[in-house]
């Protein structure tokens, strides 16, 4: 206000100067505006006389170019930045311009100072549509496009009476081949299956997004590692796999990163972009869309790699195969892996409420049984916020995971594992899977294996937990629940041995899917196994 005030005084003092001798002749400057051609050095008076100029000299038209390959505001400043560079590069411009030309937000940056072009792109004419050119046309054009039409539709027509007809002879035929197995034929090739397309379009659309943001324990833990640590990323180059939203990109700018590389295969990165763009970061972070296997990095090597990778139960999604491609393939021998380590646990459960609420509830159901709903109930892994109370035992450290040293192969394993019943319980319901997440400050920094994120407190870096002794997390915690619908289970005292293997394995049929498979045996009884899915 103070600014305002001041230049509103100045201005009524010049004022009420021109009353007064020797100001009567004074006349106020007029800035004229010119337009420097887009394709030469020319300069023209208005837009119009400029456009046309490109247009009859050197064939390009500049409307029509704009309104093929831009779609908004930004684009078109884009448009001419990415021509101006040409041009003042000595490159050749084509007018077969296409949007992946300019896509690089370095475009947004002006190449001439005070471009009046820029500042008039608002005033710049619109062609008309293709509906409003088909109005123009003559009535017999109009007229002999719609017989042109109507053949066509005759046609498809026609082929579509001969394919159905195919193909329920096809049917036929095959119905009535008893010979035919239910397989393919010999020579008949399987179509390649993609796990992918889902796993990368379910990470486009804000509401996944929402849940991750407001997960404060996961979000909280990223932010203070970086901004605490802001000696670590000053000056560095950082690459952010499956970058989302762009939010920790976001955090290692604000924290005086050199170069952010953000990638991601989802459609997210659109609007990442623009939330970068919006913030002030574009010149700092460049993202990019592809799988970190496929992209090319504008960079051969970076200092820190972070990324939020962790799914349920930890590896669900296998998206850490992914980290360790861009560790092996990106990561300077000397840099950082954040988060750097994992710790997994498992512990036994007993939850007699939950049982009779989901499981028990189908034997009677307004009086009727309804047990053939409980079909497969047991088979697939459950991710539930799962109340402390409900873990039977002592829970137990069955694997680490390094992330500066980590390999794919280390990701299917068998673990051995045991623990002691802490309280009488009816049952043995399940098994409880939860992980901790440690940020290190050196890859030289060491975790204990049986280290608890709960109890982490005050020690180097950052510590988070996905378990139910700590503030609910999106992950939650795996819960395996024991088939005891065959035969009534055991009770099990308090001080009982419960002791076995759990391992993890990729499914053939899914590259993105988890088979978990527990044996257990109680004080040495005769020992048990159940194989959970997760989808």
């Amino acid at each position: 206000m103070a600014e305002y005030a001041a230049s509103s005084s100045s201005e009524g003092s010049v004022t009420n100067l021109k009353g007064d001798e020797g100001w009567e002749d004074v006349e106020e400057d007029i800035v004229e505006e010119t337009f420097i051609s887009l394709l030469d050095d020319e300069v023209f008076p208005d837009i119009s006389s400029m456009l046309e100029h490109c247009k009859n000299k050197h064939n390009f038209d500049f409307l029509e170019i704009r309104q093929r390959v831009t779609s908004g505001f930004y684009d078109n400043i884009k448009l001419v930045n990415f021509i101006r560079s040409q041009v003042h590069s000595g490159l050749p411009v084509s007018a077969d311009i296409t949007k992946n030309d300019f896509e690089d937000d370095k475009f947004l940056k002006p190449v001439l100072e005070d471009d009046a072009l820029l500042i008039s792109l608002d005033d710049l004419p619109e062609l008309p549509s293709e509906s409003e050119r088909n109005k123009a046309e003559a009535p017999s054009a109009l007229a002999a496009r719609v017989a042109e039409l109507e053949e066509e539709l005759r046609r498809i027509q026609t082929q579509f009476d001969n394919y159905r007809s195919t193909v329920e002879e096809t049917l036929d035929e095959r119905w009535n081949d008893k010979s035919k197995g239910p397989g393919p034929a010999p020579d008949e090739k399987e179509e390649k299956r993609d796990d992918d397309s889902h796993y990368f379009s379910s990470y486009s659309y804000n509401d996944i997004h929402e849940v991750m943001l407001k997960d404060t324990t996961r979000t909280d833990a990223y932010r203070d590692f970086i901004y605490n640590h802001k000696s670590l990323f000053a000056g560095k180059t950082i690459l952010d796999v499956g970058c989302g939203t762009g939010i920790l990109s976001m955090f290692c700018a604000k924290a005086g990163a050199a170069r952010v590389i953000a990638v991601d295969n989802s459609a997210i990165i659109d609007k990442a972009r623009e939330n970068i763009f919006n913030n002030g970061f574009s010149s700092t972070i460049t993202c990019l869309r592809g799988k970190i296997e496929e992209v090319t990095l504008p960079v051969d090597k970076v200092d820190i790699i972070v990324s939020e990778w962790m799914g349920y139960c930890l590896l669900y999604e296998a998206m850490l195969d992914s980290v360790i491609y861009a560790r092996d393939r990106y990561l300077k021998p000397d840099g950082l892996m954040v988060p750097s380590h994992m710790n997994m646990w498992v512990a036994p459960v007993a939850d007699p409420d939950y049982i009779a609420d989901h499981i028990a509830f189908w034997r009677d159901v307004y009086g009727f049984d309804m047990k053939a709903m409980q079909a497969g109930i047991h088979e697939e892994a459950s991710v539930l916020n799962m109340p402390a109370s409900t873990i039977a035992g002592t829970a137990y450290p069955f694997l680490q995971l390094s992330l500066h040293t980590t390999a794919i192969k280390d990701l299917s394993f068998k673990r051995s594992y045991q623990s002691k019943i802490t309280k009488d319980i009816d049952a043995l319901d399940g098994f409880m899977i939860w992980f901790d997440s440690f940020f290190m400050p050196s890859r030289e920094d060491t975790v204990p294996e049986d280290a608890k994120a709960e109890e982490w407190g005050d020690k180097k870096g950052v510590a988070f937990t996905t378990g139910p002794m700590a503030k609910e997390t999106h992950w939650k915690q795996g819960v395996l629940l024991i088939d005891n619908t065959k035969e009534k289970p055991a009770p099990v005292k308090e001080g009982a041995e419960v002791s076995g293997e759990l391992e993890y394995a990729v499914p053939e049929d899914n590259s993105r899917a988890l088979n978990i498979t527990v044996k257990w045996k109680v004080d040495g009884e005769q020992e048990k196994t159940q194989a959970w899915k997760m989808r």
